[in-house]
């Protein structure tokens, strides 16, 4: 088992992504790129973190819980995820949670005619926004975002709604699990440049923003890690992480943040 291991990358093409990548993915082939993911090593596979490119919006979807996806013969494929946004074009927002409270009669007519978008909130987003989406969230990436994401490690998706694309929809299964109510806001902050912040503290992992210039908030020094700069570089053992990499560490007492370097650790729980 390596002390320490660079995560390869997989370039996922979907029907929203782009087809040009700011840097450091500018030189990626390939045709339409929404996700990069970087694949985790079997000793914590319970996470994984990618990138998120959007040209056109996502469909409005909602993930189960680990009791859910068991119950449907799923495996333990629960999905609670966050979002950090690197980038947003003029306008560009997130749906996350409901207006009001709907019933469920309301969101199947929703999904069934389109109204689901009237239903829906819809925020504005700039870089620096951090949502943390709870499983059963009903939610949707806008177009025009590049975002940063930590999740379960799980692919279990429900669409409620795809704008006429012709990909399968599951609202039968979206409307047992989705929460048919607003946000709750105290789950999203706005992350500056400076300092130290953990943003996530369970269930599933602990979660931090690292500023290499900050002594404030360390996060924790022990520990299997995952670390991705986004500004800088990081140091782990003698390795050398840059943007667009990804590092896996046995011990994040290996880990090392250059001055000026700002970029996620985070740790399955």
């Amino acid at each position: 088992m390596a002390a320490t291991e660079q995560l390869r990358t997989r370039h996922v093409e979907k029907p929203w992504g782009r087809k040009r990548l700011a840097a450091p993915f500018d030189k990626t082939p390939g045709g339409t790129i929404g996700e990069i993911w970087f694949e985790p090593p079997t000793e914590a596979d319970e996470l994984l973190l990618k990138y998120i490119f959007t040209s056109e919006r996502l469909s409005v979807q909602v993930h189960p819980n680990d009791d859910q996806a068991m119950a449907a013969g799923l495996g333990r494929a629960g999905k609670e995820e966050c979002w950090y946004v690197l980038d947003a074009e003029p306008g560009a927002k997130l749906a996350i949670g409901f207006k009001r409270s709907v019933s469920r009669d309301e969101m199947q007519r929703g999904a069934e005619d389109g109204s689901i978008m009237d239903l829906l909130a819809w925020h504005n987003v700039k870089p620096g926004d951090f949502f943390y989406i709870p499983a059963n969230t009903v939610h949707a990436i806008g177009a025009g975002i590049s975002i940063i994401e930590i999740q379960q490690n799980s692919d279990v998706t429900y669409r409620l709604y795809d704008y006429g694309r012709p990909r399968e929809l599951h609202l039968d299964d979206a409307l047992a699990i989705a929460q048919r109510e607003p946000y709750d806001m105290s789950l999203h902050c706005q992350v500056g440049d400076v300092g130290n912040a953990l943003l996530v503290d369970g269930p599933y992992f602990r979660l931090w923003r690292v500023d290499g210039a900050s002594n404030d908030g360390k996060p924790a020094s022990s520990g299997k890690a995952f670390v991705l700069p986004y500004r800088g570089s990081i140091t782990v053992g003698s390795e050398r992480v840059e943007p667009g990499q990804c590092m896996f560490a046995q011990d994040a007492g290996e880990i090392s943040f250059s001055p000026g370097a700002l970029g996620f650790m985070a740790q399955p729980l």
